[in-house]
């Protein structure tokens, strides 16, 4: 009597059928370029077992739906729709950690990626010459010459920043472009950062040199449908990136950007205590409140604006987060006019006074921002 054929511990992924390759495109805003990214996959794709996982922030233009339909005629096809949590690096790593296959590759939807080194970068995982393979535009045969000369200033200056600061060996670690061995990445996973655009950086960074690691050339690309999502926060996401590299991840990235907006806000603060105290007269108990009240406003906007840009509050939300705002900062208010009234009274100098008043807040803010203003839902 024959006993049933069971998959062999070689290659138990092609045996049971199961996808080799799973393909991770963060997408927002992409319909017109999702299907056509899936055709370039199939073509290219041939002879290899293969999933692809959309993973949309909710697109107002539906793209999600739009990959729905792609899913119902190919079960290859996933789609993970995010609701309340934007941003690249988040959406790569919950497609990664969602995906089935042995190995991972990340490329963008808007077509500027060349989906024809898919076979030779898995290639070049599978036979173990690597962990990790960066699609490289700075290494010979690779090009960048779509970028206009600004972003391309901006791409070349970030890249040396890495290298100088971070020590990343890597030719091109602001690629959105790689290839990863799964069980490599899901180790790095928890000390990676869900905020910004740079993941790759990110993953070459947290590894600490212990990736080994090829660059494939590849001709970046022009866009043909949509708009860039690069905006002028995308070098505040890189600048808190690089910062909490540098500590070992100790401070957080969202820390860091909550800590940059806090620093703007000491400036809003002191020149409207020097404005009230100084020009108006205003006695420097009711300054002092009212430069903490114009900065705590102004953190507000630009937290939800950057730091928590992934949990945005929009339409009311905005009006009672900003009110939560005041509310789970009014301790850290308190202890503001507190210890910057008690450093005034002992020494006179109204900007010492200010500046140790608002500092004394900052960590309080955090944590209750985090914790009742911006928290996931």
């Amino acid at each position: 009597m024959n006993e049933a054929i069971k998959p062999g511990p070689e290659n138990p992924s092609q045996a049971i059928g199961l996808p080799e390759l799973s393909v991770v495109v963060p997408t927002f805003n992409e319909r017109d370029n999702v299907t056509v990214l899936y055709r370039r996959l199939d073509a290219t794709l041939k002879g290899v077992a293969w999933e692809v996982v959309f993973v949309d922030d909710n697109s107002p233009d539906g793209t999600w739906q739009v990959v729905r339909g792609l899913a119902r005629q190919d079960s290859r096809v996933r789609c993970i729709r995010r609701i309340g949590r934007r941003g690249l690096s988040g959406a790569c790593i919950e497609g990664i950690l969602a995906s089935s296959a042995p190995y991972a590759a990340v490329i963008d939807a808007d077509l500027q990626h060349d989906e024809s080194q898919l076979p030779k970068m898995l290639g070049l995982l599978q036979g173990g010459e690597a962990e990790l393979v960066v699609g490289s535009r700075y290494i010979e045969g690779g090009s960048a010459d779509s970028f206009n000369k600004q972003r391309a200033g901006a791409s070349q200056l970030a890249t040396e920043v890495a290298k100088r600061v971070l020590g990343v060996q890597v030719k091109d670690p602001m690629s959105g472009f790689f290839m990863i061995r799964r069980d490599r990445f899901e180790q790095l996973a928890p000390q990676l950062s869900t905020q910004g655009f740079k993941i790759l950086l990110d993953i070459i960074a947290t590894a600490r040199g212990e990736l080994r690691t090829i660059e494939v050339p590849f001709t970046f690309g022009s866009r043909q449908h949509g708009e860039s999502k690069l905006d002028s926060m995308v070098a505040l996401d890189f600048l808190g990136l690089v910062l909490a590299k540098l500590t070992n991840d100790v401070v957080s990235l969202r820390f860091l950007l909550f800590a940059m907006v806090g620093s703007i806000g000491l400036i809003v603060h002191l020149a409207t205590l020097f404005i009230a105290h100084q020009i108006f007269g205003v006695a420097f108990p009711e300054a002092q409140a009212a430069g903490a009240l114009v900065a705590m406003t102004s953190n507000f906007i630009l937290n939800n604006f950057l730091t928590y840009r992934d949990q945005r509050l929009k339409g009311f939300a905005i009006l009672r987060g900003l009110l939560l705002f005041y509310l789970v900062c009014s301790v850290g208010l308190f202890a503001n006019v507190g210890v910057a009234f008690s450093v005034y009274d002992q020494e006179p100098i109204w900007w010492l006074a200010g500046a140790a008043g608002a500092l004394m807040g900052v960590v309080w803010n955090y944590a209750m921002s985090g914790l009742f203003v911006w928290r996931k839902r």
